[in-house]
């Protein structure tokens, strides 16, 4: 096994298969996880696609990144992301490389417990069938978990039962009975569903009512993960401002997030730029994240920021970011996509707690690199040069010319498809075939 070190200078300008090489020697994968994570040769077959999921006719790539320079818990890491917004595994990668300067990040989660709910109408009294469900506790409990013994053999299974009554709905009063299950190192779903179909007609039994809705609840508030970072001032200093001015834009930038929900869905987006590359390396449900994020982000009656940001006593950056995280390595794609097998090799995790640490340091990292953007030259100067590279492929540029394009068009400040299809036409037709010469700003912008 390699050196194990996050830290390594100039990987963007490395080409592809040499990064590949560094991410072998990083965590001695072997020839097959290259393959997978390099993709483009049929990583994931159509035939086995066929078997993931309805109606199949192709398979669909995204680029695969490594973030680099993340240090948790004192273990460095590379991450895999999968994503198609430039800027964003550059951006994780020049916060990541902020907060190792202030001893990288601190992470911690809370045990993998999860909402299967069973919903219950026409009660005729709701509080005497409260009282009978929960006397009735222990069968339910023991009901529940002759669904997945395999779950209870790991320590997990239906743990507590809950019971909600709603008076008022569109439709009428209703019972909400909650299992709460350890899911151990899955995300959950099937099993959680499995439990809650099983305990319905018991319910229904004990209640004298009609049970519909039995499933999970994506609101999974007692499976959080939560990351701490610490930035020096010094570290933040560019462009002739100076660290302290950096530290109180991205406070102002946090403040603005914290009192407007407008402002918040976006800042929030930044954090999960991060997060959902991972989900989807790894093979996980990123929109049940999602879903449960945003829903996390207005559990007071108002949505505000995922994110807390504040200045210590000596004057460094502080951000926390707690979250739900819900996330699995074991069962459904993680175990059926050869490449997120692979990614899961490269994160070097066995348990779905220690997945979902690195997922919120990655958005803690994320959100990071995007109000230090803002705060500093603007979040377009990085992302447009970036996405100047889109432009020129979709004009139809090829090798060279792409950078050549994109740097003309960062120049000219004219980053559009139809300036990108005349510079191709005028590369081409130039005698020497070379543009004026001009450094295209990529990834250095966020220190890449």
């Amino acid at each position: 096994m390699g050196t194990r070190n996050s830290r390594i200078s100039g990987f963007y300008h490395l080409s592809p298969r040499e990064r590949l090489e560094i991410v072998r020697s990083f965590d001695g994968l072997n020839d097959e996880d290259l393959r997978q994570l390099h993709g483009g040769n049929g990583t994931l077959t159509v035939e086995r696609a066929d078997k993931m999921i309805e109606n199949v006719i192709g398979t669909f790539e995204l680029p695969l990144g490594i973030a680099t320079n993340f240090l948790i818990n004192g273990r460095d890491v590379l991450i895999p992301m999968a994503v198609e917004e430039p800027s964003i595994v550059a951006g994780a990668s020049y916060a990541a490389k902020l907060v190792r300067d202030g001893g990288g990040f601190q992470a911690s989660s809370t045990p993998p417990l999860m909402i299967g709910q069973v919903q219950l109408v026409r009660v005729a009294d709701p509080q005497r069938a409260r009282h009978d469900i929960l006397a009735q506790r222990d069968a339910l409990l023991a009901l529940a978990n002759r669904q997945s013994s395999s779950l209870v053999a790991l320590g997990g299974g239906a743990k507590d039962i809950e019971v909600r009554f709603f008076e008022t709905s569109p439709m009428g009063p209703m019972l909400v009975v909650h299992l709460i299950i350890d899911c151990r190192d899955a995300m959950g779903a099937n099993a959680i569903n499995t439990m809650a179909e099983a305990v319905a007609p018991m319910l229904e039994e004990i209640s004298g009512g009609k049970a519909y809705l039995r499933i999970l609840s994506n609101l999974s508030d007692r499976r959080l993960a939560r990351a701490r970072a610490i930035v020096p001032a010094q570290s933040l200093a560019r462009d002739g401002l100076s660290g302290e001015e950096v530290v109180e834009g991205i406070l102002w930038a946090y403040a603005f997030a914290v009192v407007d929900p407008y402002r918040a869905t976006t800042h929030n987006k930044g954090i999960l730029n991060g997060i959902d590359p991972v989900l989807i390396a790894t093979g996980n449900d990123w929109r049940a994240v999602e879903a449960g994020a945003h829903a996390y982000a207005a559990r007071n009656g108002r949505y505000t920021s995922l994110s807390h940001w504040e200045r210590d006593a000596h004057g460094n950056l502080v951000g926390t970011l707690e979250m739900p995280l819900a996330v699995g390595v074991v069962g459904g794609a993680t175990k059926v996509h050869p490449a997120a097998q692979a990614a899961l090799k490269l994160l070097g995790v066995t348990h779905a707690h220690e997945l979902a640490e690195i997922c919120v340091c990655v958005g803690l990292a994320s959100n990071l690199a995007a109000m230090r953007a803002l705060a500093t030259e603007g979040i377009q100067r990085g992302h447009m040069s970036l996405h100047a590279r889109q432009i020129a492929l979709a004009a139809g540029a090829q090798g060279s010319e792409v950078d050549i394009i994109a740097a003309r068009m960062v120049q000219e400040r004219q980053i559009k498809p139809a300036r990108a299809e005349a510079l191709l036409a005028e590369l081409r037709s130039s005698e020497t075939g070379q543009a004026p010469s001009a450094t295209v700003e990529t990834a250095s912008a966020f220190g890449g």
